[in-house]
């Protein structure tokens, strides 16, 4: 076998390549492994530069003069492990409130959406107070809707009204969640040519079956990774019932603090949460990164 032939493989009566046809040249595979040199060496570069912040990060803190103290009052073994079951068990008041209020979230945040793109001047009055409800909602600080909504609510003596602060505060996150959710599916449908809607229209559909089985999928395809990331913010402040009275994983150990004047219980929530929002993050970054491959390639509309 010659030299030229063992770089190509032999072809069949069509022309084309026996097997599976592609053998890479030796200009390829030189390049490949340079690549993958350098990619080597920028993750041994990456480590040991990530290893000698965090020591000197370490040195900095552990050697300052109150360091001895703030050990003692943020980073107590004992009190963390005094703390983490009561948490834990708090904890699951927070999840489920994620999973009500998300799935609350969604649907009134695409009615408004929905509601602020209607045509016709017949749906102006829905229009304009999809518009303002956006607009308040957004602009309100949660921590105030939050305190209006649990104290309010009660102050007012209705017949058949709950005062549970859960109830109360859940839908306090619903009612501004929603101004932010109902943002980002307009943005969604409003990203939708135009071309797409008449040609729905074209084939016979009315202007309700456009929207609901052209428009929508395809904007909420498009919006998936920032309405994740709306609901990682949403599973954050899920801790912020704690000022109703709800004993969540916060107010869990804001109790414990509070008896002992130790703040590590405050560290072990905030940890605890940071354990639930990375995963998610890290999902919402894989989902953004596998639809913008697939866009590249045109497998998106």
């Amino acid at each position: 076998m010659t030299g030229g032939e063992g770089l190509l493989k032999k072809r069949d009566e069509a022309g084309k390549p026996a097997g599976d046809g592609y053998v890479p040249s030796e200009r390829r595979i030189e390049r490949e492994r340079v690549k993958r040199a350098r990619a080597r060496r920028a993750t041994a570069i990456a480590a040991l530069s990530t290893l000698i912040t965090a020591v000197a990060l370490f040195l900095v803190i552990t050697n300052s003069p109150g360091w001895p103290r703030t050990r003692e009052t943020f980073f107590s073994a004992e009190y963390a492990r005094k703390a983490l079951p009561q948490v834990l068990e708090g904890l699951l008041l927070n999840l489920r409130l994620l999973v009500v209020c998300g799935a609350a979230v969604l649907v009134l945040g695409l009615l408004l959406a929905v509601a602020r793109t209607l045509r016709g001047p017949v749906f102006f009055p829905l229009r304009a107070l999809a518009t303002a409800y956006t607009d308040f909602f957004r602009g309100l600080p949660l921590i105030i809707c939050l305190l209006m909504v649990v104290f309010g609510v009660p102050a007012l003596r209705l017949q058949g009204v709950t005062t549970d602060p859960v109830v109360l505060g859940g839908s306090a996150l619903v009612l501004t969640y929603s101004a932010y959710v109902a943002e980002v599916f307009r943005a969604g449908i409003e990203s939708v040519h135009p071309s797409q809607r008449a040609a729905a229209r074209s084939l016979g559909l009315s202007g309700g079956q456009a929207l609901r089985f052209v428009v929508l999928p395809q904007a909420v395809r498009r919006v998936v990774p920032p309405l994740l990331n709306d609901l990682v913010s949403l599973q954050k402040d899920t801790g912020l019932v704690s000022i109703a009275g709800a004993v969540d994983a916060v107010y869990a150990a804001q109790i414990i603090a509070g008896k002992d004047f130790n703040f590590t219980p405050y560290v072990v929530a905030g940890l605890v949460f940071v354990a639930l929002t990375i995963p998610m993050t890290r999902f919402t970054d894989w989902i953004t990164a596998r639809m913008d491959r697939r866009r590249a390639q045109g497998g998106l509309v």
